[in-house]
């Protein structure tokens, strides 16, 4: 059995260490996942599982909810069918550890199996939510079937059965869509986002016993985004603040007690980019029912934001992204909407330098955009990720062909690009 030992070159969570997306180690910009160009291994994954790959030492983490029989629908494109998934049968839900080196299955383990107790989206999948490690603890967070937090050679210490966890359509609440939020780990904290139907909360759980911290309620509308942490106040601060994407809530909060910070009313109705950090600020965008707006908001905030200038170094008001978590990276912020048209803008200010669209538009564009070494990489819901020289002014260096169906986001750790596949994980380096 394989155990885990966590490293600079780890890629702990969603998107990499606090969501950034980012990495300064090289990786190979051709590859070919049927002719197996650059190919170091591909490993098939049972199920169907929409979360992304983490990494820590010499393991990747990824989970999935493997039917008791029969093969599961995913339908990608640009669609906008609202109907869950009807007559799925019973699921279990597995947590798997993959050897970075051989790709083979290193342990896995079930969770625990029954019938959902949510439908999922035709979009969608019942284990959406990327697991989160420190090197030592793995959690996995299948919304209404549990939280559950492994060590790294997969013994169970502590799980957590948080209720009917359901975030689908709150216009239409026999919609239902399955749960998305991915939890984090941040200073011996696992940090988790329920924003659902009914009853929502952000809550801090000892990622060590799983004994809860805190719990704030929300007075939101079912949401899909990741939380994440980002320093508070001015520069020098050591306090730090988990900062929530929303729509009658956006907001920050105390790390170490949940105490409501700032908050911010107003943007999209089904908030999904998760925030992120960049140029000292805090950037939340989200882009469903009338409004679409990208906030860059200043660490400082405090109270009601709602309509403040003080807060705000800028916002554009029909720019935002509706999937896609943003990527802000030297001095510069990467937006990508579903059909795969690409915005780059000063993060100081807004300042719009170009917009190209990747593809013909007609492919969907779900998984969130990652680069390394200065170069974006972005993966359409077809498996083609077109790679970009970052900077004021669009150039493609490449496309690249999975071969298969891709709604993750890639993980990165020392040069070896990890892509989630509908089928397999792929580990793709220069050779």
């Amino acid at each position: 059995m394989v155990c885990a030992t966590a490293t600079a070159a780890d890629w702990p969570q969603f998107r990499g260490p606090q969501a950034a997306g980012v990495s300064a180690e090289a990786v190979a910009t051709e590859w070919n996942g049927e002719s197996g160009k650059n190919v170091m291994w591909k490993t098939a994954i049972p199920g169907l599982g929409l979360s992304s790959p983490v990494v820590s030492g010499n393991l990747i983490f990824l989970t999935s909810a493997v039917p008791e029989s029969g093969e599961p629908a995913l339908k990608v494109g640009l669609y906008g069918d609202i109907k869950p998934v009807e007559g799925e049968g019973k699921q279990e839900f597995v947590l798997f550890a993959v050897d970075r080196k051989s790709g083979k299955i290193a342990w896995r383990q079930m969770a625990i199996s029954g019938l959902p107790k949510i439908k999922r989206h035709p979009k969608s999948s019942h284990a959406n939510p990327t697991p989160a490690t420190d090197g030592k603890h793995v959690v996995a967070f299948f919304g209404s079937e549990g939280l559950y937090c492994y060590d790294t050679k997969g013994k169970l210490l502590w799980k957590k059965d948080l209720g009917v966890l359901d975030s689908g359509f709150f216009r239409v609440p026999e919609a239902q869509w399955g749960f998305a939020s991915s939890p984090i780990i941040h200073d011996g904290k696992v940090i988790i986002q329920a924003d659902v139907q009914k009853d929502s909360f952000v809550a801090a759980f000892d990622v060590k016993t799983g004994k809860e911290l805190w719990k704030t309620a929300r007075q939101e509308a079912p949401t899909f985004s990741t939380p994440a942490v980002a320093p508070y106040g001015e520069p020098g601060s050591k306090k730090k603040q988990v900062v929530l994407n929303g729509w009658k809530h956006i907001g920050g909060y105390d790390l170490e007690t949940g105490k409501e910070l700032w908050r911010l009313v107003g943007g999209g109705d089904i908030p999904v980019p998760t925030p992120v950090m960049g140029s000292g600020l805090i950037f939340i965008t989200n882009a469903h029912g009338s409004e679409r707006p990208i906030y860059a908001i200043r660490p400082t905030a405090q109270g009601d934001i709602t309509g403040s200038k003080e807060h705000m170094a800028w916002v554009q008001e029909r720019a935002g992204n509706y999937m896609q978590t943003p990527l802000v990276a030297d001095g510069l912020a990467y937006f990508c909407f579903d059909n795969g048209v690409l915005t780059v803008y000063d993060a100081a200010n807004g300042e719009r330098y170009y917009q190209k669209r990747l593809g013909g538009g007609t492919t969907g564009f779900s998984g969130s955009p990652v680069a390394a070494a200065g170069k974006l990489y972005i993966t359409s819901e077809d498996g083609v990720t077109h790679v970009i020289a970052m900077g004021r002014e669009y150039k493609e260096i490449g496309k690249n062909e999975l071969g298969e169906t891709a709604m993750a986001t890639p993980a990165i750790a020392d040069g070896v690009l990890y892509i989630r596949g509908r089928q397999h994980l792929f580990a793709i380096k220069e050779k």
